[in-house]
């Protein structure tokens, strides 16, 4: 009979190995009670050959007496024959789900053993033997038990084989991490495997790019592992998975793993202050300020999002980024349809959090006043009205006008007079907003029409100067228009020098006619120039040092004349003060 063999399937399979399986017993022992093996079944209701049997069977006739002895001996060592045993290889098999197996069943049974195999799993007949069968067990799903059983005679003993199916989850996921994680808190990460056998084999891994945070066996259906971690700015950008290791390599079969997809976290840093906003208080219709606002301390800068918007208007914002600040910029516009108080908020979102400052904008309206002059260009002597208005709800002030509160509009009549010419009006509104007193001015010219004027102030009528001096000669007219002026020499029309005279020449000398001419009419004016020479001015000077001394003495005379009376008055008041001591001290 040849040995019997196991036959492995189209996938791997792992078994204990036992003895080899073959015919149980050599085919001469025909006594069932003859010979006894190793207990490896179970018996269903065994039997037992007794002493007497086994004798019977073996004395031959006119054995010595002590054959009694030794046949009492050896029913004691040997097997009855209800020992007989089935055996099973393998013993234990370790295969994937949907795999096959051949299972050796055999039995130690002298006679033909009738050998089947009891399972709820597919099988087929292969191969037999004296006393052996090889089943093929088919598409195996689940852990399962076969049971080996030989009927010899009328006793059955059972044999069985443990199957252990092993197969790779079905599913296995990381859950969901949050879409933004605060840096210094704590972050919860789940695994959870559906399938997987066999559970005793496998294990759950939580990783985090290669590092191991947590290993745990897979309990439960589905298995579920966890682990915590405290998120650092190191772990912005972090792959994290979740992996499933199934450890065969005790069964000779391999090490399998399988891991989920990545999640990748992001973690930030957010201050709990509010942003710097630098805005206006107050806006005035139609102008526009520059609003900005600004933080710093934030993780990943560039991640942070700004928004800026007066009232439910969002402004257009500029976002400049640093390392780990930002500043954001707008205009924000006055107009007649946002005219009012708005708050102006600045609100900085990163991650799931947010921080915000607010300002109140008050935008405003206020109209230039009106500032009127019945006419701007008047001849002199001609009466004009001067009139300062404001928009309604605002009061005014002008300037030159008698002192007054101020007003809804005020107005003043002047008579224009050459004065006049050139004078500026100036009306004041005023206007308190959000506390801030604010002033808007209008200024107007009036010009006043008037003749020419050549007064003595503006052009002497004498001049003297010695000969070979530097001299300043003027003479200006006035009048509106400015009037065109000559200044000719009365003996032979030459024009007066004016402006720097470097030096004083004796032929500049001469009486002159100045003119001053205009549409509005026409001045003249007499201008003696004197040059003085030589001797004139020897006598001159002398004349000017004598007058001069002159002076001089009779400022002295009156100063010590002055000094005597007082003092004559002095010594007359000591005087009259000693009489009356003396008088008061004689007795009557």
């Amino acid at each position: 009979m040849p040995e019997p063999s196991l036959r492995r399937g189209r996938l791997e399979v792992s078994g204990k190995a036992a003895p080899p399986l073959g015919p149980p017993w050599p085919a001469v022992i025909k006594n069932p009670c003859a010979l006894r093996a190793p207990v490896r079944s179970e018996h269903l209701s065994p039997p037992r050959c007794s002493l007497r049997t086994a004798q019977a069977a073996m004395a031959p006739a006119g054995a010595p007496s002590a054959l009694p002895l030794l046949l009492a001996l050896l029913g004691a060592l040997l097997p009855e024959p209800g020992d007989a045993q089935v055996s099973v290889f393998p013993t234990e098999a370790t295969l994937p789900r949907g795999g096959s197996v051949l299972v050796n069943c055999s039995s130690t049974c002298e006679e033909e053993a009738f050998l089947g195999l009891e399972t709820p799993l597919t099988k087929e007949e292969r191969d037999r033997g004296h006393n052996w069968k090889v089943f093929k067990l088919s598409d195996v799903e689940e852990d399962s038990k076969p049971m080996c059983f030989s009927n010899c005679g009328p006793n059955q003993t059972l044999a069985s084989i443990s199957i252990t199916v092993y197969r790779l989850p079905e599913h296995m996921e990381l859950f969901p991490l949050p879409p933004w994680q605060p840096v210094g808190e704590n972050l919860t990460l789940k695994c959870q495997v559906k399938g997987g056998a066999p559970r005793a084999q496998l294990t759950l891994v939580l990783l985090r790019g290669e590092e191991e945070l947590s290993r745990q066996p897979a309990v439960g259906e589905p298995a579920e592992g966890n682990a915590t971690v405290l998120a650092g700015r190191g772990d912005y950008g972090a792959n994290f998975t979740c992996r499933a290791e199934l450890d065969l390599r005790p069964q000779g079969l391999g090490f399998f793993q399988n891991t989920s997809a990545p999640r990748q976290l992001r973690t930030f840093v957010l201050p709990m202050t509010s942003p710097q906003l630098e805005t206006p208080r107050i806006l005035e219709v139609g102008t526009s300020e520059k609003v900005v606002c600004s933080m710093g301390g934030l993780f990943p800068a560039s991640e942070a999002r700004v928004h800026l918007a007066l009232g439910d208007h969002r402004l257009n914002t500029t976002v400049t980024y640093n390392k780990d600040s930002l500043s954001a910029t707008a205009w924000v516009e006055g107009t007649a349809e946002n005219e009012g108080d708005h708050p102006l908020v600045c609100a900085i979102m990163l991650g799931n959090q947010s921080q915000e400052s607010w300002r109140n904008l008050t935008v405003y309206s206020f109209p230039a006043p009106n500032l009127t002059l019945s006419e701007q260009e008047v001849s002199e002597g001609t009466q004009v009205e001067v009139a300062c208005e404001a928009s309604v709800g605002l009061r005014v002030r002008l300037s030159d006008a008698p002192a007054e509160p101020w007003a809804p509009s005020v107005q003043f009549l002047l008579n224009a007079t050459a004065e006049d010419n050139g004078r500026h009006f100036s009306c004041s509104a005023a206007l308190e907003v959000a506390g801030h007193l604010l002033y808007k001015n209008q200024t107007k010219e009036l010009r006043v029409l008037y003749g020419p004027r050549l007064d003595e102030s503006d052009c002497l009528g004498n001049w003297t100067w010695p000969e070979e001096t530097n001299q300043k000669l003027s003479c200006q007219a006035w009048g509106n228009p400015v009037p065109q002026l000559t200044c000719l020499r009365e003996t032979d029309g030459a024009l007066l020098p004016t402006g720097d005279l470097r030096p004083v020449k004796k032929q500049y000398e001469g009486t002159y006619i100045c003119k001053a001419e205009s549409p509005r009419g026409a001045v003249t004016r007499k201008v003696f120039l004197t040059v003085l020479t030589g001797k004139n001015v020897l006598i001159i000077v002398l004349l000017t040092a004598g007058a001069i001394l002159g002076a001089v003495v009779v400022a002295t005379y009156l100063y010590n004349r002055q000094r005597k009376i007082k003092i004559y008055k002095l010594l007359k008041a000591q005087e009259a003060a000693a009489m009356k001591l003396n008088t008061q001290a004689t007795p009557p």
